[in-house]
C-alpha cells in the first residue's frame, strides 16, 4: 500500500521543430508526468527545456528534463525519435533515407540500453524505411518499434472531407494507408461519415457532391500538403507534434486505439516483410494487431504498389 506511485516518462530524441513541438504538445495535454528532451546541440536543448519550464504553471504538473546525454532518456516508457536529416523544399521523404538510416543505426543502441523496456515510436522520415531499419538494429520485438506512419495523413484526409461535406471532422472516419509519402492511398471504400458509408453520402444543401473527381482531388491534396507547408515555412511541426503525442497517449494509457501507424506487415492481403501503415491496434504493448479492413480491388492494387515502392528503397540500403 505504501509503494511509490508509478509515473510515466516520455523521452523525445531531437529538439528541432518537430521534437520541441511534440514536447510542448505533450506538456499541454498532460500526456506524461516526465518529459525528457535529448539533442546533440546542448545549447539548443537547454534553451528549449528552459522555455518549456517557464510555462509550467499553465499546464498539468510535469517535470521537464533536457540534455545532450542519452542518460536523460533512462527508464522512459515511450521514446519518440524525431532526429534526422531535414527535408528541403522539393525533396521527397525517400531522398532522406541514407543519412537518417545511418543516424538511426548510431543512436539506437544507446537508447535501448538506457530504456530497454520502452516502446519506440519513429517520426523521422522516410518513416517506413527508418522504422524497418530500427526494428532490425534494435533487436526488440517488432510491436515495440513502430512509426507514426499515416496518422497525420489520415487527419489531413478527414479534415479535407469534413470541409468539403460541411460536417465536423470528428464525424468523419477514414484512413490513409501505405507509405507515408507519395504512394500512399486513401481507403475510400471503408470510409464513413456519421456512420454512413462515404460512397453513399448525399451532399448537404449548398454543398458539392463528394464524387470521384472530388475524392481524387482530396487525395492529391493530402499527398501534397506536407510539401506546401515545407515550401512556406521550412518544416511541418504543429500537426505532426499533435499526432505523435496522440500515439504516445494510446501507448501510455493502454487505449487499444486503432491507428494507421507504420508496422511490419506479415501477410496483410499477401503483403509481407515491409513496414507500411494500415489500421493497427495501439496499446501498452505497442502496435500489436493489424486490422483486416476491407479493401476494393483498386485500393489493394495501390497498397501493393506502395509496398513495392518502399521495399525497393529498403533493398537499396541492404535492408
Amino acid at each position: 500500500m505504501n509503494a511509490p506511485r508509478r509515473t510515466s516518462k516520455l523521452a523525445v530524441v531531437g529538439a528541432g521543430a518537430v521534437g520541441s513541438t511534440l514536447a510542448y504538445a505533450a506538456l499541454a495535454r498532460g500526456t506524461a508526468r516526465t518529459v525528457a528532451l535529448m539533442d546533440v546541440n546542448r545549447t539548443k536543448v537547454e534553451a528549449e527545456v528552459l522555455d518549456l519550464r517557464h510555462g509550467g504553471m499553465f499546464v498539468p504538473q510535469a517535470e521537464v528534463l533536457g540534455s545532450d546525454d542519452v542518460e536523460v532518456c533512462r527508464d522512459a516508457d515511450v521514446v519518440v525519435v524525431t532526429a534526422g536529416a531535414k527535408q528541403r523544399p522539393g525533396q521527397s521523404r525517400l531522398d532522406l533515407a541514407e543519412a537518417t538510416i545511418a543516424l538511426t543505426r548510431k543512436i539506437l543502441p544507446g537508447l535501448v540500453e538506457v530504456a530497454p523496456d520502452a516502446t519506440f515510436v519513429f517520426v523521422t522520415n522516410p518513416v517506413d524505411v527508418v522504422t524497418y531499419a530500427a526494428q532490425k538494429f534494435s533487436g526488440l520485438p517488432p510491436q515495440r518499434v513502430f512509426g507514426s506512419g499515416t496518422v497525420l495523413d489520415s487527419s489531413r484526409l478527414r479534415q479535407a472531407i469534413a470541409e468539403h461535406c460541411g460536417v465536423a471532422t470528428a464525424n468523419v472516419h477514414a484512413y490513409i494507408a501505405g507509405e507515408h509519402g507519395d504512394s500512399e492511398i486513401a481507403l475510400w471504400s471503408s470510409a464513413r461519415i456519421a456512420g454512413l458509408p462515404l460512397l453513399e453520402w448525399k451532399a448537404l444543401p449548398g454543398r458539392p457532391e463528394l464524387d470521384a473527381a472530388a475524392r481524387d482531388a482530396i487525395a492529391r491534396d493530402v499527398v501534397r500538403s506536407a510539401y506546401r507547408v515545407i515550401e512556406g515555412k521550412g518544416a511541418t511541426n504543429y500537426a505532426i507534434g499533435l499526432a505523435a503525442t496522440r500515439i504516445v497517449e494510446a501507448v501510455l494509457n493502454d487505449e487499444h486505439r486503432v491507428m494507421p501507424v507504420s508496422t511490419r506487415i506479415d501477410d496483410f492481403y499477401g503483403i509481407t516483410d515491409v513496414c507500411l501503415s494500415v489500421p493497427t491496434v495501439v496499446e501498452s504493448a505497442g502496435a500489436t494487431t493489424t486490422v483486416d479492413i476491407p479493401l476494393s480491388d483498386e485500393e489493394l492494387d495501390g497498397l501493393r504498389a506502395s509496398a513495392e515502392h518502399v521495399r525497393a528503397v529498403q533493398s537499396r540500403f541492404g535492408l
